[in-house]
């Protein structure tokens, strides 16, 4: 009898473990498979419920809180684990290991895909839809973001639409948020990030994944450990400058190792562990252009330590400390701040933003800035090729003003400076769809007047927002 070959010995130690599913062509899927060999059958379950780790193990007091959301308190369900390779040491089932023993499991999968293609593969997306949660293992996003293009995303994606749930840590936060930093190109460091917001090693997937209550998101894991805040600005900026988010604004969700967010059905995420960031940038950058440093003014951050919660369905507008980016440097002390109690109304009213209220699209129609705070942030679109956007404040003798406009890529827009009269008294016309415009104007009659800031849309339009940064 002929010796046996190397890959039909490395076969059948594999089926030993659990089961390969593939051809001898290139790497098989294995699956391994813990607990009941059957499926448990039910007409209706109770979530969809969220673990988002900040590092890859799972973390059981989350986990059992979304196994028992899923099934309302009673029978059992049934788990895939996904990971794009398997551990290079101790275990090859870690992630099923911890689930199994939990209650109210059924039976846990571990599913490990070596190639991009095996997100077709039709063990895999059975296994998959006949779970009620699908959590994806730590490793490497980027392999996680090439099974868009396979039927594996609908198959998770009809887990949480019959009432299951997702979730993983590290690479598998990352895959779960709307917009996903795929460090297919390579891993950032903070200060890379914020040195240029476009650096070769940033790089984005989005429409993977869109789950209930937790649109506009981007993710990032092991937070506080390897100093990941920077960064987190830089992908929120670029989200905005990009139209990656719909309505102007992005939330980045920065999870700390060791500690876990359990999202519910009704988008209410409690934190299990040492702490959690919620970033919101909710206006244009100041700069955000590839080759140049990332200047961003005004970051809401919401620190969450353990027990706390915050609500992605209702979003809050209050809580959250300030910080800001200018040339690329961050301010001081980026994870801890006093949070503000007292937040201005929306739409301007004494506070240091405005968003636009349409119509404003002529001097007699402008919206009211003279209340606010300056510095002061402007936002609003371009929403028609005609629209024109008009703001007033008021310039005294000897003032001046200066004005800042970050203009998304969607549109080419122009911006003036008209007296009270409508008298162009400075302007900035910059040609190309996101060219920035900036303009300065000192007054130097006597007395106090009207002047008014417009944005005019030169080519294109969209819902893209622009922010303008007004000084005096």
């Amino acid at each position: 009898m002929p010796p046996i070959s190397r890959l039909a010995a490395a076969t059948a130690v594999a089926v030993l473990a659990g089961t390969l599913i593939g051809t001898p062509a290139h790497a098989a899927v294995t699956r391994v498979r813990q607990g009941s060999s059957t499926d448990v059958g039910r007409a209706a379950w109770s979530g969809p419920a969220y673990t988002m780790n900040g590092s890859g193990a799972v973390v059981t007091a989350t986990m059992t809180k979304a196994i028992d959301a899923i099934r309302g308190g009673s029978g059992s369900i049934d788990v895939a684990v996904l990971a794009g390779s398997a551990p290079t040491s101790g275990s090859k089932t870690p992630e099923c290991d911890t689930i199994i023993g939990l209650a109210g499991v059924n039976s846990c999968t571990t599913l490990t895909l070596t190639s991009n293609n095996d997100g077709n593969n039709t063990q895999v997306n059975t296994d998959v839809r006949n779970a009620e949660f699908v959590y994806f293992a730590g490793g490497d996003q980027c392999r996680y973001a090439n099974w868009k293009g396979t039927s594996l995303r609908a198959s998770v994606q009809s887990v949480v639409a019959k009432g299951g749930g997702v979730g993983g840590g590290s690479a598998g936060h990352h895959i779960n948020s709307d917009v996903v930093y795929d460090a297919c190109t390579g891993s950032v460091l903070s200060s890379e990030a914020l040195a240029d917001p476009y650096d070769r090693y940033i790089s984005f997937t989005s429409g993977m994944f869109e789950w209930p209550n937790y649109a506009n998101t981007i993710n990032d894991s092991h937070f506080v450990a390897r100093d990941r805040m920077g960064r987190l600005m830089s992908f929120v900026a670029r989200s905005i400058k990009d139209g990656l988010v719909s309505g102007g604004s992005a939330w980045g969700v920065g999870v700390e190792e060791g500690a876990s967010l359990f999202i519910d059905s009704a988008g209410r995420a409690t934190l299990t562990g040492p702490s959690a960031y919620i970033v919101l940038g909710d206006h244009q950058p100041e700069r955000a252009v590839a080759g140049q440093s990332l200047s961003f003014s005004n970051f809401k951050i919401w620190k969450l330590a353990g027990g706390q919660t915050y609500d992605f369905a209702n979003r809050p507008t209050c809580g959250y400390y300030l910080r800001s980016v200018t040339n690329g440097v961050a301010e001081a002390n980026l994870y801890n701040g006093t949070p503000l109690t007292s937040c201005p109304p929306p739409g301007g009213g004494g506070g240091a933003g405005y968003a636009e209220a349409e119509p404003n699209d002529s001097r007699t129609a402008a919206n009211s800035i003279a209340s606010l705070t300056y510095p002061a942030t402007v936002t609003g679109t371009m929403g028609t090729s005609t629209d024109r956007d008009y703001f007033a404040t008021t310039l005294a003798s000897g003032q001046t003003i200066t004005v800042n406009c970050a203009i998304p890529s969607a549109y080419d827009a122009d911006l003036y400076l008209l007296s009270s009269s409508g008298s162009t008294l400075v302007r900035s016309v910059n040609d190309g769809a996101g060219a920035d415009e900036s303009l300065t104007y000192t007054r130097t009659a006597t007395g106090s007047t009207t002047v008014y800031v417009e944005l005019e849309a030169y080519s294109g339009s969209g819902s893209a927002a622009y922010s303008c940064t007004v000084a005096k």
